[in-house]
């Protein structure tokens, strides 16, 4: 509405005194305009602004460039000219621009210069590359190089922060041309939104080219490239990239060693950990509150529960205060490994430190609960978080569905189900898979199959488990052909067989006696790289064996009873080779 109504005044006074803008010169209109913003602000502007009916570029820029008018004056007149939609064709240039940031710059009041940057570099009635940016100010203000650095100092940060990479590039290069000095500040948020947009080869290649023109490095701008190597799976790398830079006199933080830390545990590197903390140790790099999150829950992950302890312990006598990501953490190792009453000692400690448990919290604690199968303490629980207003998830829905139906509570696991539903889940392929199996382990092999045969046309893709749990099923029916059509299905869909699949229809062979197909899935699974276990191995060994071995005795028994003990000999030695023989698979006695 402003808008509208500044352009009908406009237009109004054109009409009433077409011809007062013509008599003055720009100069004039000028020193009118800054005497306006002088003494009335941007009000009179607005009201009466026949001043505006010539505005031209030169004129804004005679205002902005005026000393007498206060900086923040001159801020105010450009947004008012960049805003207005009735002002479009007025709005300022890209030397207006560079004149209102030199003189923001004057004052020292960089917040509002970086905006103004900012609006250099994303306008949308102007477009203008880095080189004509540079060319502006080289023109106006080339005695003055401070300025200049500041500016491309500047220029630098905006377009990283935009995401212009090309253009951040491009004044780096002209920086080191000019020999100006360039901030590591500016570069570690170049590198930063780098690494955040995944441009990784310029990531690295912009590190590179940091440490070949001298730019200062600082433990932050390593970390962030110990982090990026890490995640290239090149850790050796990075751990030689610290070393290397410790060297130059760059010391590494508690950050930069957690970092390869926690890279060496993910590969169960633990040679390589302990490196690492002898190196932190030796550089008297003190444990931070993530050092000793990472050692603990490493620990606890391996079933080292004395020296998680032991080291939560130190963490507590150092001061070190533990937040809610390390006691949900330390609470779901100990509830995997079955520690229920230390896991809810620590959940009560947690709590008395004014600690809030959250959603993941307390969904670790339940599942913990749920696999010791005491699902009377895991309801309870349940109810204590949605009394405290954290609404139970698809994830805690789906751990109380396994712990009842492992429990045999199948009638529980299904009434769930409806609740969960009614509260806006739909079942996902762990939720049916999970009702499937349960309903397999009461011998309801038929509701099973009919609910994973029914799941895709409730949207829902088979995953592994359910492809492997109907599998079963039509092994216990002896229909193989569908199981082996299950498993065709399957590479079909990408999802390939694994070992328990694999088991799964091997035992269904077994038996059903079907011997000869155990032992040719044997050798697809061992053709696909895929070693069957022991178990199944003996089993069809020895169902293999069994006739063969029966007719062996037989004859053992009828050369004893007939012969006597000179035949004892070769009876050892028809043994021996029968045995040999066994253990390659070979069954024939007559050649004996």
């Amino acid at each position: 509405m402003a808008s509208s109504s500044s352009q009908n005044v406009f237009n109004t006074l054109r009409k009433v005194f077409p011809s007062y803008s013509i008599s003055l010169t720009n100069q004039e209109i000028a020193e009118k305009i800054a005497k306006t913003l002088i003494n009335g602000g941007l009000k009179p502007l607005e009201t009466t602004p026949y001043l505006l009916f010539n505005l031209n570029s030169q004129i804004t820029q005679l205002v902005l460039s005026n000393p007498r008018v206060p900086p923040h004056s001159g801020l105010i007149f450009f947004n008012f000219l960049r805003r207005n939609q009735s002002l479009a064709s007025y709005r300022p240039d890209l030397q207006a621009h560079v004149t209102l940031i030199y003189r923001l710059y004057e004052a020292r009041k960089f917040a509002q210069l970086k905006n103004i940057v900012n609006c250099m570099v994303t306008c949308d009635y102007f477009r203008c590359s880095v080189s004509g940016i540079v060319a502006s100010f080289e023109d106006g203000y080339k005695n003055n190089s401070k300025f200049a650095e500041k500016l491309c100092d500047m220029l630098l940060r905006v377009y990283a922060d935009n995401r212009m990479f090309d253009e951040a590039l491009c004044v780096f290069h002209y920086m080191d041309q000019k020999g100006f000095e360039i901030e590591e500040r500016s570069c570690f948020v170049l590198l930063l939104a780098l690494k955040k947009s995944d441009r990784m080869d310029s990531f690295f290649g912009f590190f590179d080219r940091m440490v070949q023109k001298g730019v200062e490095i600082t433990v932050y701008s390593l970390t962030v490239v110990i982090d990026g190597l890490c995640k290239r799976r090149e850790v050796e790398k990075a751990k030689a990239l610290m070393c290397k830079l410790a060297g130059r006199g760059i010391k590494p933080n508690a950050f930069a060693y957690n970092t390869l830390m926690n890279a060496y545990i993910e590969r169960n590197n633990f040679e390589a950990v302990h490196e690492i903390l002898s190196l932190m140790d030796k550089n008297h790099v003190g444990y931070n509150a993530t050092t000793y999150t990472i050692l603990i829950q490493w620990y606890a992950s391996s079933g080292k529960f004395e020296e998680a302890e032991r080291l939560f312990e130190e963490m507590c006598n150092r001061g070190i205060e533990p937040d809610i990501h390390f006691y949900t953490s330390f609470i779901n190792w100990t509830s995997k490994f079955g520690k229920m009453k230390r896991a809810l000692e620590l959940f009560d400690e947690m709590t008395e430190r004014g600690l809030v448990p959250n959603a993941y919290t307390y969904g670790a604690l339940i599942n913990g609960l749920c696999k010791a199968g005491q699902m009377e303490a895991a309801g309870m629980l349940v109810n204590e978080m949605q009394s405290k207003g954290i609404d139970a998830n698809q994830v805690v829905f789906n751990t109380l569905m396994d712990g009842y139906c492992k429990k045999g509570m199948i009638n529980d696991a299904l009434r769930l189900q409806i609740v969960m539903e009614e509260k806006g889940f739909k079942p996902d392929v762990f939720s049916f898979s999970t009702i499937a199996s349960g309903l397999c382990r009461l011998n309801r092999n038929n509701e099973a199959k009919t609910l994973l045969l029914t799941m895709a046309e409730r949207g829902v893709a088979p995953n592994l488990v359910s492809f492997t749990t109907l599998i079963d099923i039509y092994c216990k029916e002896g229909n193989f052909v569908e199981a082996k059509r299950i498993i065709q299905d399957m590479e079909k869909k990408g999802e390939k067989p694994n070992i328990v699949t694999y088991n799964t229809l091997i035992d269904g062979y077994i038996k059903q006696r079907k011997m000869k197909e155990a032992y040719k899935l044997k050798d697809e699974m061992e053709d696909k790289g895929i070693m069957p276990d022991s178990s199944r191995l003996t089993s069809c060994v020895m169902f293999k064996s069994m006739l063969p071995l029966h007719v062996f005795r037989a004859s053992r028994a009828n050369l004893l009873l007939h012969t006597g003990p000179k035949a004892m000999a070769q009876k050892r030695r028809v043994d021996i080779v029968y045995g040999i023989r066994m253990l390659h698979g070979h069954h024939d006695l007559q050649s004996h």
